[in-house]
């Protein structure tokens, strides 16, 4: 039965929780918009009054989910300062912490083949995410001499890759590939080889 209230301006975030729900139990090609209206409490056609189909409300949850992630890394950044090594590595954290909090946007935002530039709002959300990381290795990289100075986007590029590859594998994943190291500490032994063949942290540390 419909529930009372969501005529009244919230039905459209009720149906992003619902679909959050349903991407973490089916993944995001698993479910249909009569299953996220059911969710919800509402009837099927109540959707379409916000969303054109399933993909417009699954880039609703990316959007949400970047918005969120880009709060999660700007705390990083800041709690690493005046550091910029320690604003660096916490970012890089900060992927980590952000995947496990809330598995349900980061499946939107990177596996549910939605396009960053499928809403010019989920665009602006992505790109005010990876400017985080971005800002944070241009910071650490001008202690780089410029001439073995990667540029600052290839960077941040390679610890998200790192980041991702770690969460896909070995934290939301891990029943497949069980090693006796916690994600955590992939992550920061990572990031820490990577840093140390750049000479920005001591070989020793």
């Amino acid at each position: 039965m419909p529930k009372r209230g969501y005529h009244h301006g919230n039905l459209r975030q009720a149906l992003v929780e619902a679909a959050l729900i349903l991407i973490r139990e089916k993944g995001p090609s698993g479910f249909t918009l009569s299953e996220a209206a059911k969710t919800a409490g509402v009837t099927p056609a109540a959707v379409y009054r916000h969303f054109a189909g399933r993909e417009d409300l699954i880039a609703e949850a990316a959007r949400q989910g970047y918005d969120i992630f880009s709060d999660v890394m700007q705390y990083a950044y800041d709690g690493g300062q005046p550091s910029a090594l320690a604003a660096f590595e916490a970012t890089g954290r900060a992927y980590l912490a952000f995947a496990r909090r809330y598995p349900g946007h980061y499946i939107a935002m990177f596996e549910s083949g939605i396009a960053n530039n499928h809403t010019s709002e989920l665009a602006d959300a992505a790109g005010r995410a990876r400017a985080v990381l971005d800002r944070a290795a241009s910071d650490l990289s001008q202690y780089i001499p410029a001439n073995k100075r990667p540029p600052p986007t290839m960077f941040s590029a390679h610890v998200w890759a790192m980041s991702h590859g770690i969460v896909e594998l070995f934290a939301r994943n891990s029943a497949g590939t069980q090693i006796p190291f916690e994600a955590e500490d992939l992550l920061e032994s990572g990031i820490g080889v990577y840093l140390r063949g750049l000479g920005l942290i001591d070989p020793d540390r």
